[in-house]
């Protein structure tokens, strides 16, 4: 039977409240004390992890403390600082680029809106939404690689678009939910929900989940 918008959003405010129960420690991994700083790890992060990024970014953010900084830097030099993050080159040239943009267009400040940060080199919807919600305190939904898989496995969403995914997701979600919801489902992805071998029978949202994945026992 389909299920409808309403049911659906009740559904889903009940997976919010157990993985609340299963992971009161969900939040952001990444270490960070400005919204520059989140910018930049929140892109280091690509196709790498957050405990490496975090190794990374203990140095590099006492060498680099503002736009400026980064946007004077040697290309060659900088990208020899984050090599280990792999696709260094191109994260070179978001970071560096980024980082002139802030400080041709908003006075070396990272801004506070969705439509100005996706305007600058290298930053997507996932990427300014972090720093929105993490950094600003605004609520947003960031569909990185584990809210994309574990949304869809639980019913929540489907499209092979991270933006149109975070389209629906905001339609079942509640507002004032949807930071909570993002740490929520990176953390459950991350421990049970996992890309390959999910841990079906110890998942806390089990009786909820309608995905045909998960085995019968």
């Amino acid at each position: 039977m389909t299920e409808s918008r309403a049911q659906k959003t009740a559904r889903a405010r009940r997976i919010i409240t157990q993985l609340e129960k299963a992971y009161p420690d969900a939040g952001i991994a990444l270490n960070f004390s400005t919204p520059l700083e989140l910018l930049v790890a929140t892109i280091l992060a690509a196709q790498c992890t957050d405990e490496r990024v975090n190794q990374v970014t203990e140095s590099l953010f006492r060498k680099y403390r503002t736009a400026r900084d980064y946007a004077r830097a040697a290309p060659a030099t900088f990208e020899g600082e984050i090599r280990s993050t792999g696709f260094y080159k191109a994260k070179t040239r978001s970071i560096l680029g980024m980082a002139r943009a802030l400080e041709e267009r908003h006075g070396g400040q990272v801004p506070r809106t969705l439509e100005e940060l996706v305007k600058l080199p290298g930053v997507g919807r996932k990427t300014a939404n972090v720093v929105l919600s993490n950094a600003y305190g605004q609520q947003a939904i960031a569909v990185d690689t584990h809210v994309f898989r574990v949304s869809q496995r639980l019913g929540l969403g489907a499209s092979d678009d991270p933006d149109r995914l975070e389209a629906q997701l905001s339609e079942v979600i509640p507002q004032a939910r949807w930071t909570a919801f993002t740490h929520l489902l990176t953390t459950h992805g991350r421990r049970t929900c996992t890309a390959r071998a999910p841990k079906c029978p110890r998942c806390p949202v089990r009786a909820l989940c309608p995905w045909p994945g998960k085995p019968s026992a």
